[in-house]
């Protein structure tokens, strides 16, 4: 019966993670008696898989990102939820009910930089690319998804033509030699914590970062700050892996998380936006700059597409290795 009194909930590291594991997971303990065991990884989801294919699940739910939600749910990597189970999704934001997964929050990733050590504050894409302007290096993370997007309104695409311009082999063309200008300039990262210690230490001028992280170390002290004008946001999602013991306590602890005053109570202490829309109306304002989806922030940045890269992403993150590898 031990296992049926636990439920392992594998999420992103950092301060998103310790978050949780103080204002989600001893609540939900609380409430329903099932111990949460937190771990972490980066998003592999070839461990998932791995597991999945050899009938030897031992997670019961993990974060994962929009696009790995779509793609691996037609490719049967995840268990499908009952909605009507869950919540009433006209209480959540577009998309956060997937049909194998449920949205964490809303998070964004945005051009950052250290205000003590760069006086002048970017205003954009463009001083991104422009090493004349700004020398140093750049800290990029080592995917094409986002750096494509950045490239393309470094370039001068407007935010709300992105995708389109993104679907054709020229907007793809065009992006990786928009990428190719600032190549000798890259410092690539991998891990959400690289970015900010890069920033504090002065190794990179600018980064691109997720807006928790920055927010998190300017909460600490450091003058790191960020711009939204074409920031891009996204939600990850709670999913079940396919075949996973104990999914009627996964189940509850999905539904736990979408609750207004739980989602509140993650947002206020963790710079994501919630997606639970009642939850939304209820924060301080002072977060709003912080948050990505706050009205000012959401007229300037642009959503992930994530249709867009569950349809593209394995034809363009390989172009994208072999083109970094160059």
């Amino acid at each position: 019966m031990a296992q049926e009194s636990s439920i392992t909930v594998v999420s992103f590291g950092g301060a998103a993670k310790r978050a949780k594991e103080k204002w989600l997971f001893p609540p939900f303990t609380e409430a329903s008696g099932v111990r949460v065991i937190s771990s972490e990884y980066n998003g592999e989801l070839a461990k998932i898989k791995s597991m999945v294919d050899s009938n030897s699940v031992v997670w019961n739910i993990v974060q994962a990102e929009g696009p790995d939600i779509l793609r691996y749910c037609d490719e049967g990597l995840f268990e499908r939820l009952d909605w009507d189970a869950i919540s009433d999704t006209a209480l959540l934001m577009d998309d956060a009910a997937r049909e194998c997964g449920s949205a964490v929050y809303t998070w964004g990733i945005a051009l950052s930089w250290n205000s003590e050590r760069l006086k002048t504050a970017p205003t954009g894409w463009a001083d991104f690319w422009d090493v004349e302007k700004i020398p140093g290096k750049r800290g990029l993370r080592k995917r094409a998804i986002y750096n494509l997007e950045f490239a393309l309104m470094a370039d001068g695409v407007p935010v709300s033509e992105v995708y389109q311009v993104l679907a054709t082999k020229a907007g793809q063309d065009r992006a990786f030699a928009k990428l190719d200008q600032l190549k000798a300039h890259i410092q690539w990262w991998e891990a959400g914590a690289q970015p900010p210690q890069w920033l504090a230490a002065g190794d990179v001028v600018m980064a691109t970062a997720y807006s928790g992280r920055i927010a998190g170390a300017h909460k600490e002290g450091y003058k790191l700050d960020l711009t939204w004008n074409g920031g891009m946001y996204g939600m990850d999602y709670w999913a079940i892996p396919k075949g996973a013991p104990n999914q009627q306590a996964a189940r509850d602890f999905i539904a736990f998380a979408v609750r207004p005053e739980i989602q509140q109570q993650l947002s206020e202490n963790l710079p994501y936006g919630p997606t639970n829309l009642q939850a939304a109306a209820s924060l301080p304002e002072e977060l709003a700059h912080w948050i990505p989806n706050s009205p000012q922030n959401l007229k300037v940045a642009l959503a992930i597409g994530d249709e867009f890269w569950s349809d593209h992403g394995e034809e363009l993150e390989e172009r994208f290795i072999a083109w970094s590898a160059q």
